[in-house]
């Protein structure tokens, strides 16, 4: 497992099974002992490291060859997914997608009990006398159940481990947002809302999230809109040193995102900044149709310039009666149609959108603080979809 492919695990809109007694005791457990641990984080991962490497010698060339990048990145995601265990019906699709990802890097079943036991052993040694026999059994049992998932998915996919894809297009939007273009060489099975791990190569060996912008097209193309972030080691890359002719590699597609068109709910879409990738992808696709549920897409920014894509979307809505789009901006001059502050502030202004099905993208910070308010609101959790992944 490499922490660039380790996301927090998404909601699905599906009523969750109540956990077993058993393993709600065994996530208490679990919960309890990190809380311990938590402040050791530093020391934790670097001795998982060096236990791993120990180990699985071969585990080394995952990771970038700077690891501060790394830091304690992996620790804490596997940390997040291990205390998962008693939420099934979100855990394991997340783990069967993950376990087909992690074919890229040519993980194979003594890579997972490496990890495994690498993890364990950091534990042990810094909780101590709280490392109980209860306390080890309850960590050991959940990470089998992570790995076991994943190994099955992995075994079971037929499809390529990765893809590769040429960038055709780079085009700056602005000092820090670039579009870019990219042609495969074999078609990669996304749909449209998913998202799918990327590696550049300004950037070897470091793993990040971006969601194609179109849905699947004919010719295989797909065009990224690319943000570059503060401290941002890809997202600076992709933006300022992308050429064309430059190879991209990417794994399997991801993420559960998607419209009903027959549930005969409406939709309710909320997107902050490059957000609105995936929700257009899936525009792109309802466009094809000529009925569709009524779709109302709230797209927000800091100011008006990060609204970088509103033209094309207004353009989209002109032309199709079921989508409505309002610009939301925090702070600055506003524009016509425009509501201001945060999207939770506006989305919520408008009640609990009961009947609709909602999806929610952007950083995880304003997924939070959106899917928070929402439930404050009033909004029923699975009415709620997001997939929040690592943006850089």
């Amino acid at each position: 497992m490499t922490a660039d492919a380790v996301s927090p695990v998404p909601r699905s809109s599906s009523v969750h099974r109540e956990a077993p007694p058993a393993v709600t005791a065994m996530v208490r457990l679990i919960r309890d002992a990190w809380k311990k641990a938590e402040p050791y984080t530093p020391e934790i991962s670097q001795f998982f490291y060096g236990m791993l490497f120990t180990l699985a010698p071969a585990t080394r060339d995952f990771f970038p060859i700077n690891m501060e990048v790394q830091r304690g990145r992996l620790v804490r995601a596997l940390v997040h997914v291990v205390q998962m265990v008693d939420r099934p019906d979100d855990l394991v699709p997340f783990l069967r997608q993950l376990g087909r990802d992690h074919r890229k890097f040519g993980v194979i079943p003594r890579h997972y009990e490496a990890v495994g036991t690498a993890l364990l052993a950091a534990l042990k040694k810094f909780l101590g006398d709280d490392w109980t026999p209860d306390v080890e059994r309850a960590w050991a049992e959940a990470y089998t159940i992570i790995a076991r998932s994943m190994q099955e998915a992995a075994a079971a996919d037929t499809n390529p481990p990765s893809w590769t894809a040429t960038v055709a297009e780079h085009r700056r939007l602005s000092w820090d947002l670039a579009l870019v273009r990219l042609e495969p060489e074999q078609a990669i099975p996304f749909r449209a809302g998913q998202y799918l791990s990327v590696e550049v190569p300004q950037r070897p060996r470091l793993w990040r999230y971006l969601s194609p912008a179109n849905a699947p097209r004919e010719d295989g193309s797909m065009e990224f809109h690319v943000r570059a972030v503060e401290g941002g080691w890809v997202s600076r890359a992709i933006v300022s040193h992308t050429q064309d002719g430059d190879v991209w590699r990417f794994g399997p597609p991801l993420g559960r995102m998607s419209v009903d068109r027959e549930s005969g709910r409406e939709v309710l879409m909320i997107a902050g900044g490059t957000g609105v990738a995936p929700l257009q992808s899936l525009l792109d696709e309802l466009s094809q149709w000529g009925e569709n549920p009524k779709v109302r897409l709230f797209y927000g920014g800091h100011t008006r310039e990060e609204l970088y894509n509103l033209e094309s979307l207004r353009a989209l809505a002109s032309t199709n009666p079921w989508l409505t789009v309002t610009p939301v901006v925090e702070r600055g001059p506003g524009l016509a149609g425009c509501e201001h502050g945060t999207l939770a502030e506006a989305v919520t202004r408008h009640g609990a959108w009961p009947g609709h099905d909602v999806l929610v993208s952007g950083s995880p910070a304003m997924i939070r603080a959106t899917v928070s308010r929402m439930l404050v609101a009033g909004t029923a959790l699975d009415q709620i979809k997001y997939d929040p992944f690592t943006i850089d």
